[in-house]
């Protein structure tokens, strides 16, 4: 009946004694039979299932009982007044004197209608905004289409096509890893899935310059010590802590990459991950090959190539890969063959010593300087420094656009782009949140919160505070 039902008829009772919920029921069907003639009594009607079933809530207080009764109705308006006119005629319930007030009749279709509407902007405001894509979206669509589809395998071991003819190569652990980094460009990785390091990964690590790219969990551990007995390993890359690479961005992979050291850092360390934190980048020790006194430019026997970030080449590097075939390929694309293509002391984008020739760091001081590159130095930027903006960041922490605080909702109601993320220098309120929700923002950073009557769980809210923990 709830189902079919137009109306809802709520009245109030109180009885001065203690009653039951069949005594409240017993007393409506009988003071009112044959009240309104066969055409409205209420055993007729709910056995022809025009009205539905009598729901009482009843409470005892103080000797009094006090209750509501509710009865959804099927029939008109007319007919559904007489009979919610009917129930005030109760004056007993029980052993009981009683009184009975309709306090409202809800039509249930009207409130239908009303979310309708409201489920209708919803709709309305991001449904069509996600079925749209950009040229630049269609274009970067098609790129990882066409990297996924490079994976190759080795003897039986998922690679990307570049690790039989590529000086240096880099070993990850799972297939998904390998389709990570050709996501990204990156097109030398080959995985030894599992801890059991395969024999033909022993004996290309001795023909090869090596980096080890593991995950930052105690199998990525594992995975190292077994490739170090059994082969022979130059650098060593990790996930952060408790993180995968294939679950890495664009930037974390290259910074993981950039950030690499000699094998010789972590050899015998209990935890590499603190071992490399420990060497600071190009801080690291020059490899044993090198005088410690070369520079990314002139490095013996390395192809330099432009960083990821600065969208140039280098005019003397190697030459475009087979794929790259689109003379308007993104710098990223561009950029990431290059370093893959790198000669022997060089696998993607540079060892962090001061020898071997790096892709990336030339180009990562100005980076800092000039743009923040990841969430945490975006709100360093924008709530640390008080600048009373809000920015809005894309997924490769890109700046889309700024403005006032006291303009977030307008800024991201009307973005071209859905972003990211949003770093407010202000305080989050529901407003903000909600447009942020309808926009697909999967990352929020405030200074501070307001009182929120829902929270959505796609997006996920902090504090500038709680972001530097």
């Amino acid at each position: 009946m709830e189902d079919t039902a137009k109306y809802l008829i709520h009245a109030t009772f109180t009885a001065d004694g203690v009653v039951e919920r069949s005594d409240v029921v017993g007393a409506i069907f009988g003071q009112t039979e044959g009240l309104l003639g066969e055409e409205l009594d209420l055993r007729e009607l709910q056995q022809s299932s025009k009205v539905g079933r009598i729901d009482v809530e009843a409470d005892v207080t103080r000797g009094q009982t006090e209750g509501t009764i509710t009865i959804a109705s099927g029939l008109d308006r007319v007919a559904t007044a007489t009979l919610a006119a009917s129930l005030e005629t109760l004056t007993r319930i029980g052993p009981c004197q009683a009184r009975c007030e309709v306090a409202d009749i809800e039509d249930v279709r009207a409130a239908k209608r009303r979310r309708v509407v409201e489920r209708a902007k919803e709709l309305l405001n991001s449904a069509f905004d996600d079925s749209v894509m950009s040229s630049d979206e269609i274009l970067r669509e098609v790129r990882e289409h066409v990297r996924v589809e490079d994976v190759t395998e080795y003897d039986g071991l998922p690679a990307g096509p570049r690790v039989a003819d590529s000086d240096a190569i880099i070993v990850v652990e799972g297939r998904s890893d390998v389709l990570q980094l050709l996501k990204y460009g990156i097109k030398n990785a080959v995985a030894v899935e599992g801890t059991n390091v395969p024999d033909v990964i022993a004996e290309l690590t001795a023909e090869r310059t090596v980096t080890a790219f593991l995950d930052g969990d105690r199998g990525g551990d594992l995975i190292l010590r077994e490739l170090a007995d059994v082969g022979d390993v130059d650098y060593v890359a990790l996930a952060p802590a408790d993180k995968s690479v294939e679950d890495l961005s664009h930037h974390d992979v290259f910074d993981a990459l950039r950030e690499k050291v000699p094998y010789e850092t972590v050899a015998g360390a209990n935890d590499p991950r603190e071992a490399v934190a420990a060497t600071d980048g190009s801080a690291t020790p020059a490899p044993a090959d090198g005088d410690g006194s070369g520079s990314p430019t002139d490095a013996s026997g390395a192809e330099t190539a432009a960083t990821p970030d600065d969208g140039t080449r280098n005019p003397d590097g190697p030459s475009t890969t087979p794929d790259a075939t689109d003379g308007a390929s993104s710098a990223m694309t561009d950029d990431a063959e290059a370093a893959s293509d790198a000669a022997p002391a060089s696998d993607v984008e540079a060892a962090s010593d001061g020898e071997s020739a790096s892709v990336e760091e030339p180009s990562a001081p100005e980076a800092s300087q000039s743009a923040p590159t990841s969430l945490r130095e975006h709100v360093a930027a924008v709530v640390d420094e008080g600048t009373g903006e809000v920015r809005l960041l894309d997924d490769e922490y890109e700046t889309l656009g700024s403005a006032s605080a006291a303009d977030a909702f307008e800024l991201l109601r009307d973005a071209a782009v859905d972003p990211h993320a949003v770093v407010l220098d202000g305080e989050l309120t529901q407003k903000v949140l909600d447009v942020a929700s309808q926009r697909g923002v999967d990352h929020v950073v405030a200074d501070s919160f307001g009182d929120f009557v829902k929270r959505p769980t796609s997006v996920r809210i902090r504090t500038a505070a709680d972001l530097t923990v």
